[in-house]
């Protein structure tokens, strides 16, 4: 009898020992994310309203420009490569320094501020993976538990700014490597993103949330509609990748000056902007992603292709923020405009573009569909799991992250490459 419990014992030891130890340090680090992204998101709240107030705060974009470039080269940081470092350190052991977090935290804000078309995510995931990593040294984690740890800082912040846990969650676990999702980092990552998220609501920080007032029947010619909607997601994904990543690569080739790069990219910026007239692409337009899926309403058919391109102006040219608040924004705006073409209440085919748009350029289909449930409620799931599914699938290769890498091929059970797994 004792030997049994002895063997018992010896087969569940690791099992709670690891369960002990993942409690305690998501716990922790769930606190800290929580934190951290109740601040930066009062911020981000913050500085918008002001720019509201004082519409003259645009014509600062350029010398913020300056200020970010600066400030990364005083740091020694002028080749951060942003969000990029981050998933790229689960799995080289490159750990992003504490310096980064301050760092992009004054940099993203700066942006804000003066207008920059940038959003938050990059932000959090850059902040939740520094001070994550930073949580991890001092504990003194193994090169495995501490790639768990990072992904538990980016579940903790993405949470803490968009009030979705479980969607963080899986987030963290699926974009790294595409067709790979770390199993290992569940319970961490959502314990982290569940203890963020109880922290912001304690701060005073309110989640993303929408309301669908039509959805479709599910029939197939319901279904046959939005699978047109995930198709031409697919597409304008591509796109999206196409715009932002060719758009840095011209300002760096151009403008190999980053000072030079920020002001021009100041100016491009503010010189739309005036032309343009209304503001609703500067910053990062949450208002016009509510109006287009609670009201069905957007203001000009093109205004997906606007805020594409003042996103890609705004961070090819070295501005800080990230890219998924403008992906909604591009997919919630061009869903509204196209899926009344189609017999699809404006409002629904806003909600299943932005979603399926995200899906598309992150690669991360399980994410994707757990942030519709998270946003919008389960009614419509089957209609944005379609979606999702075919935005992912036609995409292809395209990424908005250039170190995501596609470890398992999209179009046949098989790994790409073979020591990847």
């Amino acid at each position: 009898m004792r030997e049994k419990v002895r063997n018992f014992w010896g087969r569940v030891r690791p099992t709670a020992g690891a369960w002990v130890h993942w409690t305690v340090l998501a716990a922790l680090t769930g606190v800290v994310c929580g934190a951290a992204g109740s601040a930066f998101s009062h911020a981000i709240t913050l500085v918008t309203a002001w720019r509201g107030q004082h519409p003259w705060l645009l014509f600062c974009m350029p010398l913020a420009g300056l200020a970010i470039v600066w400030l990364y080269q005083v740091c020694g940081m002028e080749n951060d490569s942003g969000t990029n470092q981050i998933i790229a350190s689960v799995r080289s052991g490159q750990r992003p320094p504490l310096r980064l977090a301050p760092l992009i935290f004054i940099g993203s804000v700066l942006t804000h501020l003066t207008g920059g078309s940038a959003g938050r995510e990059g932000a959090a995931l850059q902040i939740g993976g520094s001070l994550a990593c930073q949580v991890g040294q001092r504990l003194h984690l193994g090169e495995r538990q501490m790639n768990v740890e990072v992904m538990c800082g980016m579940s903790g912040l993405f949470a803490a700014l968009f009030g979705t846990p479980l969607t963080a969650t899986v987030f963290a676990m699926e974009v790294v490597s595409v067709g790979i999702v770390h199993y290992s980092a569940f319970f961490p990552c959502l314990l982290t993103a569940l203890v963020s998220t109880g922290v912001t609501v304690l701060l005073g920080v309110e989640g993303e949330h929408y309301t669908l007032s039509a959805i479709p029947t599910l029939e197939a010619a319901s279904l046959a509609q939005i699978g047109v909607l995930g198709v031409g997601c697919a597409l304008l994904a591509i796109t999206f990748c196409v715009v932002v990543h060719q758009t840095g690569h011209w300002y760096a080739h151009t403008f190999p000056n980053p000072y030079l790069r920020a002001v021009v990219g100041g100016v491009l910026v503010v010189a739309i902007s005036l032309l343009e007239g209304s503001g609703d692409y500067n910053g990062a337009g949450g208002h016009i992603i509510a109006l287009a899926v609670d009201a069905g309403t957007v203001h000009v058919p093109w205004a997906f292709a606007l805020k594409l391109l003042l996103t890609a102006l705004t961070l090819g040219a070295g501005y800080r923020g990230g890219e998924i608040v403008p992906t909604f924004f591009v997919g919630a705006t061009f869903g509204c405009a196209v899926a009344p073409l189609l017999g699809v209440d404006p409002g629904f085919g806003a909600a299943v573009c932005m979603i399926a748009l995200f899906c598309g350029v992150v690669n991360c289909p399980l994410a994707s569909i757990f942030l519709s449930v998270e946003l919008f409620g389960s009614e419509g799931l089957l209609f944005f799991a379609l979606a999702c599914a075919l935005s992912y699938l036609l995409s292809g290769k395209f990424s908005l992250y250039s170190s995501q890498k596609i470890v398992y091929s999209k179009l046949e059970p098989r790994f790409i490459d073979e020591h990847a797994h």
